[in-house]
């Protein structure tokens, strides 16, 4: 009777959702405790299920589950709750993932650091991309296989069983307490983790921080189909000709980068990150065998990059990070030579992944002196010649931007760009993320497709879709974005012009770094540090609160490159949260679209200047 009485309930809620479940990216940060993450939204969501409450006005008024999607949604949190329900688990105990591989993965990842046996027990077969022989080799993650005829066949085991069911009926889940984890797999949608017995609710956070970093939750569309078929209601139409879709998106990366090697398309910008990552450690543990390995990475960068750039080198005595310190008064180019000469006389492989322009700071480095640099011949401490680097640009602020093309300033190095596709690719419609190489670095693009695929990361019919829609605008959508932005910029510079604001120059904009975003340093007073920094948050908070209390397209959001409205964000707060303390930038980030009401954002700031002077 209980699961009837549910799933009369979550077909109200389908029927009464707020849009915004489905189609945004990003989600308001001014309703959002990070520490209660998901819990704070189920519990409420639970009061709503109690007091058979589905009305839209109830159900819009829920406190954000997960500041940006690809962690979690409303939608992702509901489907799990219900899943839950059914099998008489904890909430926290049931997790979903776009990806069919990295759930499996999550388990083997804390159990290489614990030292525990994992055994993979399965019916039918595995999923398709799943290699084990490559996991054990690039990933270093240890396990055994063991195929049986049913669920009723798996024993008992000193270590950790994970069950996989590959099945269309994705809620048919049966647990015994032989099995650990239950990963039901659909074949189109995704899977469901379930975290069985006490003993294992340790994994949990461990397997939200794969799904953070290296993977998407479920996506919203996709959560919705699940729970349409758990309610027995007729499901969304398919995209039609997904293969024309992915095609006519690759025309478009081709069109924007200048560029025909092979692209790849990922569930998100972190996704194809990860797909480089290991496709560039398998690719140097062919090719230079034996060498170690440095992933060279700014400490100040996104967030999502260190963290995971760490997390892969944790897993192998063989991989480093190494500091690129492009901040404080130190300059990227002369940062980069200096890494690069010490790594040389490693004789080691260097892996160098930087933001052009950087974020928060918009800062872009002096592009001849970088060639210079990435270009300059090398020797091991034995006199050889040392491997020449492999340049990695996170493009996602200016996409736009060619690096790529046989005539551009690093046609000479192996370079390889990547794109977050949640901002300007697709407005904030869906992530993504896309990835290719120059001529020059075309060979690593085949390991980084394997990789993709291995992890179950790639694009979904939808996003491509999306993709397919939104990119064929974007340059002008940038240009368009910029504009705004060097209007709002130049406004702030005349009613405060003891701020700092961090954006490209005029001669930068000319060689098409256009970005829409810009970092506002606001001025503080104080007697001591602490006083001056304590005063300069309460600035960033009074100056949030106003644009989004006053102006309703302005949004305390984390993202950037969408079709309307401003968002604000503090990046020491949200694309910084795994960044260390003293590398954070406790100042408000600020992006602006195409689409906003500029005179009325002039009219709010000019306003706050007032009150705080």
């Amino acid at each position: 009777m209980e699961n009837n009485n549910i799933k009369a309930y979550l077909s109200d809620v389908l029927k009464n959702m707020p849009d915004d479940w489905v189609r945004l990216t990003t989600h308001r940060l001014d309703i959002y405790d990070e520490s209660k993450a998901k819990t704070q939204f189920i519990e409420q969501f639970e009061g709503l299920f109690n007091n058979k409450n589905a009305n839209k006005e109830s159900l819009a008024a829920l406190p954000t589950a997960f500041d940006y999607i690809r962690l979690g949604h409303p939608l992702s949190c509901v489907l799990e709750w219900a899943v839950a329900k059914f099998n008489n688990l904890p909430t926290d105990g049931v997790i979903s993932f776009a990806s069919s591989t990295m759930p499996i993965m999550a388990i083997l990842r804390k159990n290489l650091f614990t030292q525990k046996a994992t055994r993979i027990v399965y019916t039918d077969s595995l999923p398709q991309h799943f290699d084990a022989e490559r996991i054990k080799t690039v990933y270093g993650y240890k396990f055994e296989l063991q195929k049986v005829g049913s669920i009723n066949e798996v024993s008992a085991f000193q270590g950790s069983t994970i069950f996989l069911c590959q099945q269309e009926a994705l809620f048919d889940i049966s647990l015994t307490d032989e099995i650990d984890f239950f990963v039901s797999i659909h074949p189109h949608l995704g899977s469901l983790i379930l975290v069985n017995g006490e003993a294992n609710q340790e994994y949990i956070g461990e397997i939200q921080h794969v799904r953070r970093r290296e993977s998407i939750a479920m996506t919203p569309s996709n959560c919705q189909v699940a729970l349409q078929l758990l309610t027995e209601q007729q499901t969304e139409e398919s995209i039609a000709n997904p293969s024309e879709q992915k095609q006519a998106v690759l025309s478009c990366i081709k069109d924007i980068t200048g560029s025909n090697t092979k692209a790849i398309v990922g569930s998100s910008g972190l996704s194809v990150q990860y797909a480089l990552m290991m496709g560039l450690i398998d690719y140097s543990q062919t090719e230079y065998a034996g060498k170690a390995i440095k992933f060279v990475v700014p400490p100040n960068c996104y967030g999502g990059t260190n963290d995971q750039a760490r997390r892969v080198a944790s897993c192998s005595e063989n991989i480093e990070v190494v500091d690129l310190l492009v901040d404080s008064g130190n300059n990227m180019v002369d940062s980069l030579d200096s890494v690069l000469g010490n790594i040389a006389q490693e004789d080691a492989v260097a892996f160098i992944i930087v933001e052009i322009p950087t974020n928060p700071r918009v800062e872009v480095p002096d592009l001849e002196k970088l060639k210079q640099v990435l270009t300059e011949s090398r020797k091991t401490a034995n006199g050889e010649h040392a491997v020449d680097p492999v340049f990695i640009i996170d493009q996602t602020f200016c996409p736009n931007v060619s690096f790529l093309g046989e005539e551009d300033i690093l046609s000479e190095v192996r370079t390889i760009s990547y794109v977050s596709g949640s901002k300007f690719p697709s407005g904030g419609l869906c992530t993504a993320g896309y990835g290719l190489a120059n001529k020059r670095g075309a060979a690593l693009m085949d390991k980084i497709e394997e990789h993709l695929q291995l992890c179950d990361n790639e694009a979904t019919d939808l996003q491509l879709a999306l993709l397919a829609q939104q990119m064929p605008s974007m340059i002008q959508r940038i240009a368009d974005a910029y504009v705004n932005t060097r209007a709002f910029v130049n406004f702030i510079k005349e009613q405060l012009p003891e701020a700092k604001i961090n954006f490209v120059s005029e001669e930068l904009a000319q060689q098409s770094f256009t970005p829409s975003v810009f970092s506002l340093d606001l001025p503080t007073k104080g007697d001591t540090a602490e006083e001056r920094e304590t005063y300069k948050r309460g600035l960033n908070n009074k100056l949030i609160n106003m644009m989004i209390g006053q102006i309703a397209e302005s949004k305390y959001c984390v993202s950037y490159g969408q079709l309307k409205g401003v968002y604000w964000t503090i990046p020491a707060t949200s694309t910084q949260g795994t960044t260390k303390e003293e590398d954070k930038d406790y100042i408000a980030r600020v992006s602006c679209s195409p689409n906003m009401n500029l005179e009325k954002h002039q009219q709010v700031f000019r306003q706050f200047v007032e009150e705080i002077q």
